[in-house]
């Protein structure tokens, strides 16, 4: 509000001064929904981004794991069953990966702040999809795209829902 009221107070006085642009909003909602069973875990889960049109990877969101493991042992194992992650990223990654990895997450909704990602603050302009994939040990895998048009011209949002591992995943996002 304030960035608004001086950039409009300078171009009354005719400055030609301007300030950075207003932050971009964009975020994601994950629900990871309750599965009965007795050998049921928390889901691996990758959040990455690709170019709409090629589907070539452009960055890195979240990486939800393992890390309680002593030392990080172990802790990298499951992670090759987010195959199209792997396949796209996850096999050239060190882990951790600095501002991605994350622990694992329960069931419910978990909301990610897209406009603070290095990988979006990096986006060049263009069409994109948010890809989500979850894989659980003893269980499932799951993957959903969504669209996003980078920097949003305007207020958009997106959604799809899962049929196993995933349930409603949106994506918002406004200028």
């Amino acid at each position: 509000m304030k960035t608004r009221l001086l950039t409009s107070a300078l171009s009354l006085l005719g400055l030609g001064l301007s300030l950075p642009a207003q932050a971009v909003e964009a975020q994601l909602d994950i629900t990871l929904p309750v599965i009965q069973g007795a050998k049921v875990r928390r889901p691996y889960v990758a959040v990455w981004l690709e170019k709409a049109a090629s589907h070539d990877f452009a960055g890195n969101i979240a990486v939800w794991y393992d890390m309680k493991k002593p030392n990080n042992v172990g802790a990298t194992k499951w992670l090759p069953d987010l195959r199209s992650w792997w396949k796209a990223s996850g096999s050239q990654a060190s882990f951790p990966i600095d501002g991605v990895s994350g622990a694992t997450r329960p069931a419910g909704e978990h909301v990610i702040n897209l406009g603070a990602s290095e990988a979006v603050k990096k986006l060049a302009a263009g069409e994109y999809e948010v890809v989500v994939e979850v894989a659980r040990e003893h269980g499932s895998r799951e993957l959903l795209r969504l669209p996003l048009q980078w920097p949003p011209r305007s207020a958009a949002k997106a959604e799809a829902t899962g049929t196993s591992e995933l349930g409603l995943v949106r994506l918002t996002s406004k200028p």
